[in-house]
């Protein structure tokens, strides 16, 4: 210790322990429960829709102006507009998708039950045959 830590320590009247770091913990992801994922879904399903009617109506007021101008600008910001009401409806689309595929993995794979009568090879099915029929062809 240097003097200076030795002075502070008698006129704090303390004495120096040494300090333990403790290690931060990792953050735990938050459990999403049933309740929140369709809440979350009729939520974004909702704005998607919000912003697909807005958009609509900014593609008419921009073809609107685009018509009263006839300025080659103009047509191009409603030909981007469209563009961006038509990424929408994908997105709705796509959320759609990924809210069916959740439900599947929620229900698990499907069972499947194999019948079989005979496990072998083609030369003992025959042997087989030929015994039970005694033979005879």
């Amino acid at each position: 210790m240097s003097n200076l830590e030795e002075n502070m320590e008698d006129v704090l009247n303390i004495s120096a322990e040494p300090v333990e770091e403790s290690k931060p913990c990792k953050p735990q992801p938050p459990k999403v429960d049933e309740d929140d994922r369709e809440k979350d879904y009729r939520y974004t399903r909702g704005e998607l829709y919000s912003l697909i009617d807005q958009g609509q109506e900014a593609v008419r007021g921009a073809l609107e102006v685009a018509q009263e101008s006839g300025h080659p600008r103009a047509y191009e910001v409603a030909v981007a507009a469209m563009k961006h009401v038509s990424d929408m409806t994908e997105k709705l689309q796509d959320l759609h998708k990924k809210m069916k595929d959740l439900d599947e993995d929620k229900k698990g794979p499907s069972k499947v039950t194999n019948n079989a009568m005979f496990v072998g090879s083609t030369a003992e099915l025959q042997k087989m045959l030929k015994e039970m029929g005694g033979g005879k062809r």
